[in-house]
């Protein structure tokens, strides 16, 4: 049920390189990365970018939302300097950009998909569609291992992404295994469950490969850590630390 590389680097470049910038991208493929989680938010113009956070002031310099400004005018703005003077003046990245970057060179995607609230369902399919379009052959020749995988806490923006582009394989994200974890999950045919590896235990684990799905753990930063979830059964992660997790860990690399 996971046909997807096994560890991700989160966010691009983990703690080497300012998160979800191309900066990052490239600090993570430097340590032999091919595969990455990172973050799409839309802008006010509707435009996707690339950032975690629905506000300014922690990644970005300034205040107020993302979605208070066009993405024209995100993408002036300096993503780097708050990691390091090193990375002053990186952009905060468009995702069409971001996402040709890494399909030109080989890296495979787990996308986010970050609404804010009341913007689930235009983002949902927004992200599907852009996404769709850009991989139109491989998903025409079936090629599951190079297409993108789609993932969201929001119900709805899954359901939007379903309906925009159900060739598209997505995945449910919850913190932790909800009592109706099965139900959400088939609501949107999704392929994977997303969970924090805190919140999992073996039996949870157990239930979700018995129920078909596959299993994907964010953020394991500690390879023993890693390794107790591999031997649950959990077939990917995600890292901060790529600089101890190398992207062949979980086959003994």
């Amino acid at each position: 049920m996971w046909p997807y590389p096994k560890v991700l680097a989160h966010r691009g470049g983990g703690t080497l390189a300012p998160e979800n910038t191309l900066a990052g991208l490239r600090h993570g493929m430097e340590a032999g990365y091919r595969a990455i989680e990172f973050d799409v938010m839309l802008a006010r113009d509707g435009v996707p970018v690339v950032l975690h956070d629905p506000f300014l002031g922690r990644t970005v310099p300034g205040s107020g939302h993302v979605y208070d400004y066009d993405a024209h005018e995100l993408a002036a703005m300096d993503a780097g300097g708050w990691f390091a003077r090193a990375f002053e003046g990186e952009p905060v990245p468009l995702f069409v950009e971001f996402a040709q970057y890494c399909k030109a060179h080989g890296v495979w995607m787990n996308i986010e998909i970050k609404p804010a609230p009341g913007y689930e369902i235009e983002t949902g399919g927004t992200v599907a569609r852009i996404a769709s379009a850009l991989f139109a052959d491989e998903i025409a020749a079936g090629d599951s291992a190079r297409v993108p995988l789609l993932s969201s806490f929001s119900h709805l923006a899954l359901e939007a992404a379903r309906d925009v582009a159900p060739q598209l394989p997505r995945a449910c994200l919850m913190s932790e295994l909800a009592p109706d974890w099965e139900r959400r999950a088939r609501e949107v045919a999704a392929v994977a469950i997303h969970t924090n590896h805190r919140h999992l235990t073996p039996q949870g684990a157990a239930a979700v490969k018995t129920a078909g799905f596959g299993l994907f753990c964010y953020t394991v930063n500690e390879p023993a850590r890693a390794r107790e979830l591999l031997g649950w059964g959990v077939e990917a992660f995600c890292t901060d630390r790529i600089d101890l997790i190398g992207p062949d860990f979980a086959s003994g690399g």
